[in-house]
């Protein structure tokens, strides 16, 4: 139940992500393959190699990266991007199957591990409100309160109260019935429409342009390399945060598994590059299959094998509406915000990197940009204090590869 439930929260990945990918220039049907595709292999990975219930698909921050930087900005072509994935995914690797993966984790403060969490936590809900017509870009301020008489707003909100109702009284399958209820209301209330519906299969011709098709042509640039670098700098950060913050929701603080988790997630990397598509995180929807329940890699196998499933039903997955997944989104959200209490914010240099984290994460709309903010921040303020004997040596390191990251990008 909790698989099936994480994946009619996780489904929008894939049309989404495939519209992103088809900025770069890759299929459109071929995008929507390789993303469920490259979701059912690290769902299988994470479930088989980690018995987490955490889910692997592609980022909605890492493949805009790979569209609107590597490809729009630095000028690759799509195929050369798909090869920087792989080349980030062996980078990735080569940390989680070493003691480098050991060495970067225990060198991150738990008080960023935690800030991490409360960032993500309050971008799903950003994002709930955005997909459920809550908010809106305002006349004078960059975002409101939309208009109540929005049949989406009124949806989105009717559906949250039976929603925590539902979750309150601890009702099997209480999240994945509020989806059906969400959806009947939507188009009870017109805040959606069956425009067009079509039975009418995906073309999987369009897939033996994407499968295999890295390139290597360019691998001794530099722009290759830097492109890789960065794919993988952010892949690590993103998913130690995604990766520890799930792992807490679960209550599991053993380093062996989340060691485990670590390498299922960079070895599906590697694979995303081949299969053609952005590379996979440990996805916040991950949260909604813990919270209705999910503990092992059940979970995972189980929204794996749905998204294989799902190439034969992308019309009815095109059926649920946003007003229906966004209070979802909403209640996880403030599901991780409970971590916020671990944060010493009496201390100031632990608590305004902590905020940082945790404002930039949401008010920039990147988990990337966020963590990177917040681990410079964090021995900046040590030092100032005199407390830089607290920083771990590898968090000095890391902190001015991520300088280096804004700085090259200020130079493109």
């Amino acid at each position: 139940m909790a698989g099936v439930l994480s994946f009619f929260t996780a489904a929008y990945i894939i049309v989404v992500n495939s519209s992103i990918l088809a900025d770069a220039g890759i299929p459109l049907e071929g995008a929507i393959i390789a993303t469920a595709l490259s979701s059912f292999v690290g769902c299988l990975l994470m479930g088989f190699w980690s018995n987490t219930p955490i889910l692997l698909a592609p980022g909605l921050g890492i493949n805009a990266l790979f569209t609107y930087t590597l490809v729009k900005s630095m000028g690759l072509s799509w195929q050369a991007a798909l090869a920087s994935v792989v080349a980030a995914g062996l980078m990735f690797a080569l940390i989680a199957f070493s003691k480098l993966a050991d060495l970067v984790t225990k060198a991150i403060p738990d008080t960023l591990k935690n800030a991490i969490t409360v960032g993500i936590g309050l971008l799903l809900t950003f994002i709930g409100l955005q997909k459920g017509g809550v908010i809106h870009p305002g006349k004078t301020t960059f975002i409101e309160l939309a208009d109540f008489r929005s049949p989406a707003l009124l949806v989105t909100l009717l559906t949250l109260v039976i929603t925590i109702f539902l979750f309150v009284k601890n009702v099997p399958g209480n999240l994945l019935i509020s989806i059906v209820a969400g959806t009947i209301l939507s188009y009870a209330f017109g805040a959606a429409k069956v425009e067009h519906f079509s039975w009418e299969g995906l073309n999987l011709n369009s897939f033996t342009s994407v499968f295999m098709a890295p390139s290597w042509s360019g691998v001794l640039s530099v722009p290759f390399w830097a492109a890789a670098f960065s794919l993988a700098l952010v892949l690590v950060f993103e998913n130690i945060g995604l990766i520890h913050g799930h792992l807490h929701m679960l209550g599991q603080t053993d380093a062996h598994l989340f060691k485990k988790a670590f390498q299922a997630n960079a070895l599906s990397v590697i694979t995303c590059g081949f299969l053609g598509t952005s590379p996979t995180v440990a996805t916040v929807e991950s949260a909604a299959g813990i919270a209705a329940g999910g503990k092992t890699g059940l979970t995972a196998i189980t929204t794996g094998s749905l998204f294989l499933l799902s190439l034969f039903f992308i019309p009815v997955i095109k059926l649920i509406p946003d007003p229906a997944i966004a209070p979802i989104l909403i209640l996880i959200g403030g599901l991780m915000l409970e971590n916020i209490k671990n944060i010493p914010l009496n201390d100031l240099t632990e608590g305004f990197p902590a905020y940082i984290i945790i404002a930039f994460i949401p008010l920039t709309f990147s988990i990337e940009n966020g963590i990177a903010f917040g681990f410079i921040v964090y021995p900046v303020m040590k030092l100032f204090t005199g407390r830089a004997k607290e920083v771990a040596f590898p968090l000095y390191i890391i902190a001015g590869l991520f300088l280096l990251h804004f700085v090259s990008q200020a130079f493109q």
